[in-house]
């Protein structure tokens, strides 16, 4: 089975926004053995819309398109591919009781151009969204099967894996690849494909994926077989050693907390860079507050001297983004809250800033303990 995504957004072809959710559906549709043949991103514009989905059910058998469900006047999908197929869109009053009866629940009224979220193509059959608003749709058209998903991940991935996937499954005769996750930290990409490059030429059986994020780089291993998939994964741990800290979908911040709570140890911060990013990262893991005590965002020289005790000579001689604030900053967080370790980071963090010395982008991180 072949199948195209068609990402729906005219926010989508702007610098601001990135079509993660192609990413997402493509990793799902390899396990289930279905060939990506292409994926489109497409604005707001119904006859453009209605023609890129005529245009993918002339070479896919399945064609899934995400976003455009919404109430607005530019959430167009669901009229682009009726004309598409050549089908009325028919309102359905319980969808609309179902929307009425979830606004009330929210506290708010329903507006009138939800209404539009109640109209179903003629044929198709409504997939049920507990996150939001906005049903999904799936139907069938000449042997092809067409899926309408929403846009915003949290309702998107739930419906894709309760309502879809299974669906798929069937239609590709039951195939299910296996797949290992590993998460890695401190490598850039090029600097992974250096390291692993002669690792997949050995396993050409091996799909390989890397999804990039801003703290850490996900390989998806994908193989039809756990024989043919374990080989590849015990030469690419040997090959990575710690910088690959965790699999499945572990974070680096889990693996501190849990890490931590183990062995029974806490953790406080100093942050001036990330002004309670690091924090944030680490409360979101159930049991934190087992091990972070607390911490201070000392942005300024004055917070770093009153709240943390960093002597004002210090911050004279070497700057407050230096090696001896941010041992000072990790020294007196430490202290002060009286836990085992203290985390302190400080740095430029641009446009403006920096010097000769450390120009815009210099961070300190330090780690003190006992």
């Amino acid at each position: 089975m072949r199948a195209e995504i068609i990402a729906v957004g005219s926010e989508l072809l702007g610098p601001d926004r990135s079509d993660t959710n192609s990413l997402w559906i493509t990793d799902q549709l390899q396990l289930l053995g279905i060939e990506l043949a292409a994926k489109a991103v497409v604005g707001d514009d119904p006859e453009r819309l209605s023609a890129a989905f005529r245009q993918a059910l002339t070479h896919a058998e399945l064609v899934l398109a995400t976003g455009g469900l919404g109430p607005t006047e530019d959430d167009v999908t669901r009229e682009a591919l009726a004309r598409a197929l050549e089908r009325q869109l028919r309102f359905e009053p319980a969808l609309w009781d179902e929307i009425v009866t979830r606004f009330q629940q929210w506290g708010r009224t329903a507006s009138e151009n939800n209404r539009r979220q109640a109209y179903v193509i003629e044929g198709a059959e409504s997939l049920p969204n507990p996150h939001g608003t906005a049903r999904g749709q799936w139907l069938s058209w000449n042997s092809r099967h067409i899926v309408l998903l929403p846009g915003p991940p949290r309702e998107l991935k739930p419906m894709m894996l309760e309502h879809v996937v299974p669906r798929l499954r069937q239609l590709s005769g039951g195939k299910q690849r296996v797949r290992q996750v590993l998460r890695v930290f401190g490598l850039g990409e090029s600097a992974l494909d250096e390291q692993l490059a002669p690792i997949y030429r050995r396993h050409p059986e091996v799909l390989v994926t890397v999804l990039f994020s801003p703290l850490d780089l996900e390989l998806h291993l994908s193989a039809d077989d756990d024989r043919l998939l374990e080989p590849m994964v015990r030469e690419v741990l040997e090959q990575l050693g710690p910088t690959c800290y965790a699999t499945g979908s572990t974070s680096l911040a889990r693996v501190v907390v849990e890490g931590l709570l183990q062995s029974h140890r806490t953790l406080s911060l100093a942050e001036s860079l990330t002004c309670g990013l690091t924090g944030s990262l680490l409360s979101e893991v159930a049991g934190a507050s087992g091990c972070l005590k607390g911490g201070w965002m000392t942005y300024t020289d004055d917070m770093k001297r009153d709240c943390l005790g960093v002597p004002e000579g210090l911050l004279q001689q070497h700057g407050a983004v230096s090696e001896a604030v941010a041992r000072a900053m990790a020294e007196g967080a430490r202290q002060r809250a009286g836990s085992n370790f203290a985390l302190a980071l400080t740095g430029f963090a641009g446009p403006g800033g920096g010097t000769d010395e450390h120009p815009v982008g210099t961070c300190f991180v330090a780690l003190a303990s006992a």
